[in-house]
């Protein structure tokens, strides 16, 4: 019956307004490893992009989900691409680009990654241990300068302090037509949860959006998108 109600729902639930359109998603943590049993990640549950993946396959578009390890089930109907590490998502996001109208990258890419990763457990000592870290490939940055007329680009900033400016610097250096902002501080907009308080934020205007569900907001996003393509 689940099934059979997915079927239903992809016919009938929404206008296929993006209809023809590829749509590229990416979603939840990444996974850097120490060692074969240890690893550095982050609290994105994924949530967000698979909300975002799902409105959008709804609304008729040919939707690709790049995900990180997520606890949730990802949307029937959409392409999806499991990744592990930053450079994982890197080589599967860079390799459907060129065949993308609307990339909107929610994962949570780690930064940076262990610069030695140890064949075996690394074992506990007496002493203090340190990790050298390396920075990772920056995939919107990437995207930004490779961006192709008629191309959409929309990342994604969490912040905890000066969301609006940080953002705007985001939006600025990685060439985005886009930024989803929200503070984590902020009740209702962190990690994990079913909500999100955002900010969709271009170069002519920020728009406020009050505390709702993801699947709202995920609506909310593919809506300004539209707006801001018909604009141009």
């Amino acid at each position: 019956p689940e099934t059979l109600l997915a079927y239903i729902e992809r016919e009938t639930a929404c206008e296929k307004d993006l209809k023809g359109k590829k749509i590229l998603v990416t979603a939840g943590p990444t996974q850097e490893a120490i060692d074969p049993v240890r690893y550095i990640t982050n609290h994105s549950s994924g949530k967000m992009g698979y909300a975002i993946a799902e409105n959008a396959m709804l609304r008729g578009a040919d939707v690709t989900l790049v995900t990180g390890p997520c606890a949730v089930e990802p949307p029937m109907f959409v392409k999806v691409k499991p990744v592990i590490s930053a450079q994982d998502m890197y080589e599967a996001v860079t390799e459907e680009y060129d065949q993308t109208d609307i990339v909107i990258m929610t994962a949570a890419v780690a930064d940076y990654r262990p610069k030695q990763v140890s064949d075996n457990k690394v074992k506990k000592k007496d002493d203090r241990v340190s990790i050298e870290l390396e920075r990772t490939d920056d995939i919107l940055k990437y995207l930004g300068q490779h961006k192709k007329d008629g191309q959409f680009l929309c990342g994604f900033s969490m912040e905890t302090q000066n969301m609006i400016g940080n953002s705007r610097v985001k939006l600025t250096r990685k060439n985005l037509d886009m930024v989803a902002a929200n503070n984590v501080k902020m009740a209702g907009a962190g990690f994990q949860g079913d909500t999100n308080v955002l900010t969709l934020i271009t170069q002519d205007e920020e728009v406020s959006l009050p505390l709702m569900s993801k699947e709202d907001a995920a609506g909310k996003i593919l809506d300004k998108i539209l707006l801001e393509r018909v604009r141009r």
